[in-house]
C-alpha cells in the first residue's frame, strides 16, 4: 500500500472508502461529534447518523457501520470505526480497528481508502497506529490455494490517504513514524508467512536461507553451523533433540554490529528464539490433534527474525545478536528416549522424562551460548508450554525473570507497541518439581506450574545476567479473524522487540548527550 497525508473537509475526501473513528457516545451527543462527521453528515442531510443509530452503532470498541453515499459526497462510502470509552483510549484500539476497516475495504474490492486520523495528544502514536493496522489487517497466507483464484485476483487496497485533523500539519516526524510502521508491519507479516509455511517447506535448512535472504537484503552478519558445528560446541541437548529427524539441524546467528567502534564495543542485546520447525512430541508421542499445528513451534524464532530485519534499518547504538537452534523433534529408532541424561554446554546433566519437554533443552544449550557473549539483556521467546496457554489464554503472553529492571522494560516495550504481555512468577521453590534422583535435574517436573517449571529449567542457564523469557504457545497463532489478526500465525514478538531496541537507543542516546549549561 502506498500511503499519504490529505489536509481540508473529509466530506470532499475523493476516495472510494473514507474512514472515521467515532468513540462512545459521540454519534448521538452533536457537541461531541467530531468535525468531520459533523461536515459529512451535513452533506448526507443527517442520513448518516440516523442510519448507524438506527443499526445499533454507538462508537463501542470491534463496532463498524459502513453507509453507501450515493454520490452526495466525494467519498462512496463512509465506514464509522467504534473506538470504544475516549477515557480508556490506547493506540491499540486504533490499531485493532484499522485493521477491522482494511478487511471490510478489501471485501468491497476498494482500491483507495482516507482515514480521517483522530485527535489525539500523540500524532506519530497515531499515525503508526493506522499504518500498522492497515498493514498487518490486509495479511493473508494463501501460497498453497489453488481454488478461488477470482477472490485471490479481485483488486485490493492500494493507496491509503492519512486526513490530518484540523491544525495538523505534515511534518517529517510523521513521515518517518509511516516509514517506521510499513518496516514493522512488513516484518511481521514476514514472520507470519514463516509460521504459517507447511514444516515440510520450512525446514531447519528452509529456515536458516530464510535467515540468510535477510540478512543479504538488510547487510546483517549471518553465520550458520550444521550438526558437526553443534556438537563441536558441545550443545549435548540440542543434539539430542535432533536425533530422531533425518533432517538436518542448523545453529543461525545473525548480527548487528554498529560502524562506530565505541558502540561497537558496547555489551550487546541477545535474543534468542525457539526454532522447532516441527514438533511430534518425539518418542512422547503428541495426539493426532495435538501434532495438527506444530508446524508453529518456531514461532519465536520467526519473531526475532522479523525483528532483526527492523533493527537493521534502526542501527542502534549498540550490538543486537539473534541466536536460533533450529530442528525437528520426530520418533524414529535414533530418537533421544524417556530415561536418557543428556550433558548440555554449561556441563549440567539432565534426565529425560519427557522428549515433548524439549524446546527448553534447545533453548537450554542456546542461552548457555547466548551467555557467553556477556550480554546488557538477554531475552527469549519460544512457544514453550501448553500450561501457558491455559493461564493466560490465546493472547497474552507469559513474561518471566528475576531482574525487575529487565522485565519492566519488556513489558513498557510491549505496551507501547500495543502487545500484551503478563508477568508470572519464577520462584526457587520450584526447583523441586525439577529434582532428578540421577541427574542434575529433570526437563519436565509434575503437571502444576507447569509454565513455571520451564521458566525455572532455562533459567538455570543464563547466570546472572538479566534475563526475560517469554512464553507465546497462546498468542503465536489466532484462533480466528479478530482486528489485525488473520486465523493463524500473529507474529508476536517483532513489535515489542523493536520497539525495545528503539527505546533503549533513546534513552543511551540521551544519556550521552550534552548537559546545557544555563
Amino acid at each position: 500500500m502506498q500511503f499519504s497525508f490529505a489536509t481540508g473537509d473529509a466530506a470532499k475526501s475523493r476516495c472510494e472508502v473514507l474512514v472515521l473513528g467515532i468513540f462512545d457516545n459521540e454519534l448521538s451527543d452533536k457537541k461531541k461529534q467530531p468535525k468531520a462527521l459533523a461536515s459529512i453528515d451535513k452533506k448526507l442531510k443527517g442520513l448518516l447518523v440516523k442510519a448507524a443509530m438506527q443499526e445499533g452503532f454507538k462508537g463501542k470498541a470491534e463496532q463498524l457501520f459502513s453507509f453507501h453515499s450515493h454520490g452526495k459526497i466525494a467519498a462512496a462510502r463512509v465506514f464509522l470505526l467504534g473506538l470504544g470509552s475516549r477515557a480508556r483510549y490506547q493506540p491499540e484500539v486504533l490499531r485493532m480497528a484499522a485493521g477491522r476497516a482494511i478487511k471490510a475495504a478489501n471485501r468491497l474490492r476498494a482500491k483507495s481508502i482516507t482515514v480521517a486520523l483522530p485527535v489525539a495528544r500523540d500524532a506519530e502514536q497515531t499515525v503508526r497506529a493506522v499504518v500498522e493496522g492497515l498493514t498487518l489487517g490486509a495479511y493473508r497466507y494463501d501460497r498453497w490455494r489453488t481454488t478461488n483464484r477470482e477472490e485471490q485476483a479481485a483488486p485490493r487496497v492500494e493507496k491509503v490517504a492519512l486526513l490530518l485533523p484540523d491544525g495538523q500539519k505534515k511534518e517529517a516526524a510523521l513521515v518517518a513514524a509511516v516509514e517506521l510502521a510499513q518496516r514493522i508491519a512488513t516484518a511481521t507479516n514476514w514472520a507470519r508467512d514463516l509460521v504459517n509455511e507447511p514444516a515440510g517447506t520450512m525446514t531447519p535448512t528452509i529456515l536458516a536461507n530464510e535467515a540468510k535472504k535477510m540478512a543479504t537484503e538488510t547487510g546483517l552478519a549471518l553465520k550458520v553451523g550444521d550438526r558437526k558445528e553443534i556438537d563441536k560446541l558441545k550443545m549435548g541437548m540440542f543434539v539430542g533433540v535432533t536425533q530422531g529427524s533425518l533432517e538436518e539441524p542448523r545453529l543461525i546467528q545473525l548480527t548487528y554490529t554498529p560502524k562506530d567502534a565505541e558502540a561497537a564495543a558496547r555489551r550487546p542485546v541477545v535474543l534468542v528464539g525457539k526454532a522447532i520447525t516441527f514438533d511430534s512430541g518425539g518418542l512422547s508421542l503428541k495426539t493426532a490433534e495435538g501434532m495438527v499445528d506444530m508446524k508453529t513451534d518456531m514461532a519465536g524464532s520467526a519473531a526475532v527474525l522479523g525483528a532483526m530485519r527492523v533493527i537493521a534499518h534502526l542501527a542502534p547504538p549498540f550490538p543486537v545478536h539473534a541466536m536460533m537452534g533450529a530442528c525437528e523433534n520426530m520418533p524414529s529408532g535414533n530418537a533421544y528416549r524417556p530415561g536418557d541424561v543428556l550433558v548440555s554446554r554449561l556441563g549440567k546433566t539432565v534426565e529425560i522424562t519427557n522428549t515433548d519437554a524439549e524446546g527448553r533443552l534447545v533453548l537450554g544449550d542456546m542461552l548457555a551460548y547466548a551467555n557467553e557473549l556477556k550480554p546488557a539483556l538477554l531475552i527469549d521467546i519460544a512457544t514453550l508450554t501448553g500450561a501457558c496457554m491455559i493461564a493466560l489464554g490465546h493472547y497474552l503472553v507469559g513474561a518471566f525473570g528475576d531482574d525487575d529492571q529487565a522485565v519492566w522494560a519488556v513489558l513498557e516495550a510491549a505496551r507501547q507497541a500495543g502487545e500484551e504481555f503478563w508477568r508470572l512468577p519464577i520462584p526457587d521453590a520450584q526447583k523441586d518439581a525439577l529434582r532428578s534422583d540421577i541427574a542434575d535435574m529433570k526437563n519436565s517436573g509434575e503437571r502444576y506450574g507447569g509454565a513455571i517449571n520451564g521458566a525455572v529449567f532455562l533459567k538455570e542457564f543464563v547466570g546472572d545476567t538479566p534475563w526475560v523469557h517469554l512464553d507465546i504457545a497462546g498468542p503465536s497463532q489466532s484462533p480466528k479473524e479478530r482486528g489485525y489478526y488473520a486465523k493463524g500465525a500473529t507474529g508476536v514478538g517483532v513489535r515489542t522487540f523493536v520497539e525495545l531496541i528503539r527505546r533503549r537507543a533513546a534513552e543511551m542516546e540521551a544519556a550521552a548527550a550534552p548537559v546545557p549549561t544555563a
